[in-house]
């Protein structure tokens, strides 16, 4: 046998030596060139990937020169692979990922192969934490007796009680084996609680909406459950640990990986568009959708274009009455302003090194909603802290800094020598960030809170849009009264109906979090009180969070004010906000009031929140107590008061707002290593729920043909070995014909299952009754569930209806109908379907059924102004044709109405970036539209049918 050929980088092979081990890596200053040291951070991790994993097949040797070579290739298209070192999923998208893995196994056996070879090549994280739902939000009684820093009584308490508080440093702790403050598994009532030695609440809504999660989700955790059994390389991070990117930042993120003594850059892609938060820690990656994702968990370089990189350039210091959300805001709609979709954001100036890690995470969190790609800081000395800080082993901490030290990715903020070269530099002084919140129906409507009562007026009077609502005056001023607990109160337009302290977002995030529970004692004392109908809710992103909220003696005044803790997932943020009172929705139909859901989180799109909350603002979790104590969004805080006093004084905002640094001072004593250590060293051992699950241990999954949930899909159904010749779309309908900013939203099966669609008929007619339902992301994986529900939202805006409906018209009757109705119409009829969009299709969250569910439904191409960079992705994973018109074209500047029949041809040598003739009603007349396969390698996925399509065939011949 021949030797295998060596190395193309050997050269840059190198060796280090750090506390009495050695080392191994591949050093990029070892290619001796000038270019290295001007490229940007983020493109230096691009270049180190390239360098080590050139193999002559997926990467070469020329890859590694156009990354060099980034300042003239940048802006010109240029393809290159990157090789991601992991990828990480939720329980959302991660269910259909294991749902494909299963089915691949089955289409290799059924094509002759071994379906043991059907693995995660690289390492795979799943965490389970987008199936549990606000159903309970207000426990019935309060934690009482804990540690009180900030003096005064606590709720309820007694001076004889505050005499006997015990100190926090006398704590149990988790060697007691507390459920409650560590979450380690479902809350035991217990009188005492072990971990503070003191009388606690037995957490009625966290316990119940646990208990819940259970219930309905049994059969996607089993299966997730066989998933960690018979796929290798994969570990599953059981429910109520906490929130993906929130586990991902404190625990998972390695910042620079140790394989067998070589070490190189932790990066890694996701199956939630919101994978950028871990930049904020200096690590590479940024959100795909599932079809992508698993073919990296397969092995599968990505091909991306090399991206311009913005340089966001940060001075100043903030003031103390501002928050990291407030410039999270700030930046997204600056950036939004600046345009930077498909582009890199690099962070730099000396501005950055004001920002704790968790404030540089919650602005790459953010990153899809300003549009970019991702949102990079490269490591520094604060990340060094923050990895101490969350309890990484002291001797990682060594070789993580030696190593990006020796190949020049370790960052110092203040060093302006050390600033590389950028496409374009954008600015903010931090000093002008205002206390700010954003909507009502975009994460980028940014608002001064000083200017939110105007601006709320506004949206009441502007048309229908995404600042208005057509509300005519005469109907603006109207209460609507109603009872509830045997009061009387009355809603108007504004009124805060849902207030979350909720998402990744902000709960990774001790300054806010803190700084809200200082906000509720101080509220608290003065005598300030949220109205009980409001339905509050506290969701942590980990056990850490209940931990020093504990320590630091604000959870009982949180409690007080209603903001239990109700689950440890993302819930609100997603559409897991739970029904509301019987009552409020009541009221809110009858008046058809603009309600206001005001969250911590980072998607407000219309519908997404709860079907009844017209208008919902993203902020900080200070400023969700601060709304929901005011009960409406209709306030000049600088001018009326939050509430009065039993004496009947006036209390402000301005009285009970914490500045920076008394946060920073409760933060300092109560975020500490020891929390991080024993909240993760459970975090694989599950609680008695999951652990109680049965599974199988098949190598092939045994699917039950009475599943609702779980579901072997059809995408293999009649693949043959053989690649198939592309075939022509011909006299195809227009299933549906949108307009501009069609998010995945509307596109994808989201939240809950209205018992008027498609997916309801099809449950009940399992046997099913509205109750059991459950959620469309529960029920990922079941592709009948997910196809009956794609196009399904109730605010999707199609032209052809002139209203927003999750209806269609079929063209040739003219009948109006569901759109999955209307697809299985056409489809029986034998037509073929294409969509019609404008600008920005596909833009939000990356959703892999918004990709399956068109293709599910028979829709073959979308011809659209332009695309979200996932979504057309995604549709070219699975083999659906993405068109474009050409610049300055539209719809309507091409006389279309949708109604056309429409031809679309590919030659056998079509090329990336080809245009291409669209035949419309025959020969009747013809437009030109660009094909948007962006790289040689989408369209070789396109030719197999789709991504996965390919890797079977990869796998068989291999």
């Amino acid at each position: 046998m021949a030797d295998p050929a060596p190395h193309p980088f050997q050269q840059c092979v190198a060796s280090l030596e750090v506390g009495g081990e050695s080392f191994t890596y591949y050093n990029p200053l070892k290619l001796n060139d000038p270019r290295y040291e001007r490229l940007p951070f983020s493109i230096r991790v691009l270049l180190e990937s390239a360098v080590r994993n050139c193999d002559n097949f997926q990467v070469h040797p020329k890859d590694v020169e156009n990354i060099l070579s980034w300042e003239e290739a940048q802006t010109k298209a240029v393809e290159v692979p990157f090789r991601p070192a992991r990828v990480i999923l939720q329980d959302f998208t991660g269910v259909p990922a294991v749902v494909d893995f299963a089915a691949m196994r089955d289409a290799v056996k059924r094509l002759g192969g071994d379906p043991s070879k059907i693995n995660p090549v690289c390492p795979a994280d799943l965490v389970i934490d987008h199936s549990v739902q606000v159903d309970v939000s207000r426990s019935t009684s309060i934690v009482r007796n804990t540690p009180n820093p900030g003096g005064g009584l606590r709720p309820g308490q007694t001076a004889s009680r505050a005499n006997a508080a015990v100190p926090a440093k006398t704590c149990g702790g988790a060697a007691k084996g507390c459920n409650i403050c560590l979450n380690t598994g479902l809350p035991k009532l217990e009188e005492i609680c072990p971990f503070h030695q003191q009388p606690t609440d037995c957490q009625d809504a966290l316990q119940q909406n646990q208990k819940l999660e259970f219930q309905r989700n049994q059969e996607r955790f089993q299966f997730l459950k066989w998933g960690a059994k018979a796929l290798r390389n994969m570990l599953i991070v059981p429910p109520g640990s906490g929130i993906v990117h929130q586990v991902n930042l404190e625990y998972l993120g390695r910042v620079v990986f140790n394989t067998d003594g070589n070490l190189y850059p932790d990066s890694l892609v996701g199956t939630d568009s919101h994978t950028t938060m871990i930049n904020g820690l200096g690590i590479l990656g940024w959100g795909v959708g599932g079809i992508e994702a698993e073919a990296v968990m397969l092995g599968q370089a990505i091909s991306m274009v090399l991206p311009q990189v913005v340089g966001y350039r940060i001075t100043g210091q903030l003031n103390q009455l501002v928050t990291s959300t407030d410039v999270v805001l700030t930046i997204t709609k600056h950036l939004r302003q600046v345009g930077v979709v498909g582009k890199f954001v690099e962070f730099f100036g000396p501005g950055v090194s004001q920002l704790s890690i968790a404030d540089r995470a919650t602005i790459s969190n953010m990153c899809p909603e300003y549009g970019a790609t991702v949102g990079y800081f490269p490591v520094d000395d604060m990340s060094m802290v923050y990895l101490k800080q969350t309890n990484r082993d002291e001797k990682k901490l060594e070789y993580i800094e030696a190593y990006l030290k020796a190949c020049k990715m370790y960052r110092d903020f203040n060093n302006a020598d050390q600033d590389p070269t950028f496409s374009q530099i954008v600015e903010l002084d931090l000093s002008t960030v205002v206390p700010s919140v954003s909507g009502p129906k975009r994460p980028h409507d940014r608002v001064p809170v000083s200017d939110m009562k105007d601006d709320f007026q506004q949206c009441l009077d502007n048309k229908v849009s995404f600042k208005g609502f057509a509300i005519p005056k005469e109907k603006q001023s109207g209460a609507i009264p109603f009872t509830y607990d045997d009061k009387e109160y009355a809603l108007n337009h504004g009124s805060v109906v849902i207030a979350a302290i909720t998402s990744c977002t902000n709960t990774s995030n001790p300054s806010v979090m803190l700084g809200a529970g200082l906000l509720a004692k101080k509220a608290v004392e003065a005598g300030l009180t949220v109205k009980p109908y409001i339905k509050t809710s506290l969701s942590p992103g980990s056990g850490v969070v209940t931990y020093y909220l504990q320590e630091s003696g604000v959870t009982p005044y949180l409690k007080q004010l209603g903001f239990d803790i109700v689950g440890y997932g993302c819930m609100t943020c997603i559409g897991n906000s739970g029904p509301l009172p019987e009552p409020v929705a009541e009221a809110v139909e009858k008046g058809d009031l603009v309600a206001v859901g005001v969250l911590s989180g980072n998607r407000n799109f219309e519908g997404r929140i709860h079907p009844l909350t017209r208008a919902n603002y993203l902020a900080s979790p200070p400023l969700v107590i601060a709304y929901a104590i005011a009960g409406t969004v209709s306030i000049d805080f600088e001018t009326e008061p939050l509430g009065k006093t039993a004496e009947g004084k006036e209390i402000f905002l301005r009285d009970v707002w914490p500045t920076r640094a008394e946060i920073q001072e409760v933060e300092r004593k109560n975020v500490v290593p020891a929390m991080f250590k024993d909240v993760y060293a459970r975090i694989q051992d599950g609680n008695e729920a999951w652990n109680n699950l049965e599974a199988s241990d098949a190598q092939l999954y045994p699917w039950d043909p009475k599943s609702t949930y779980i579901k072997s899909p059809p995408f293999f159904e009649e693949m043959t070995s053989e690649i198939p010749s592309l075939q022509p779309i011909t006299d195809a309908f227009a299933l549906l014909n949108l307009g501009d900013s069609v998010t995945t939203d509307h596109i994808s099966p989201a939240g809950s299952i209205a018992r008027n669609s498609p997916a309801a008929r099809y449950l009940a007619s399992k046997g099913l009754t509205p109750r059991d339902f459950n959620s469309y992301g529960s029920r990922r994986g079941n592709d009948a569930v997910m196809a009956r529900g794609t196009f399904a939202n109730i605010r999707l805006l199609n032209k052809f209806i002139g209203k927003a409906s999750p209806k269609t018209c079929h063209v040739p009757s003219g009948d109006t109908m569901d759109v999955f109705d209307a697809a299985v119409r056409y489809r029986e009829e034998g037509q073929s379907v294409i969509i019609l969009a404008g600008k920005e299709y596909g833009s939000g969250s990356s959703r892999d059924w918004a990709a399956k569910g068109p293709w599910m439904q028979g829709i073959r191409a979308v011809i659209a102004e332009s695309y979200e960079r996932i979504h057309r992705s995604n549709l070219v994973g699975m083999g659906i044709i993405p068109l474009q018109y050409l610049p300055g074209e539209t719809a309507e500047s091409l006389g279309l109405t949708g109604k056309e029949r429409f031809t679309i041809q590919l030659a056998d040598d079509i090329q990336p970036g080809q245009t291409i003739d669209v035949k419309v009603n025959g020969e009747e007349r013809t437009f030109k539209a660009l094909v948007r396969f962006d790289t040689p390698v989408e369209l070789t996925y396109f030719r197999h049918g789709g991504i996965l399509n390919y890797m079977v065939r990869r796998m068989i011949t291999a």
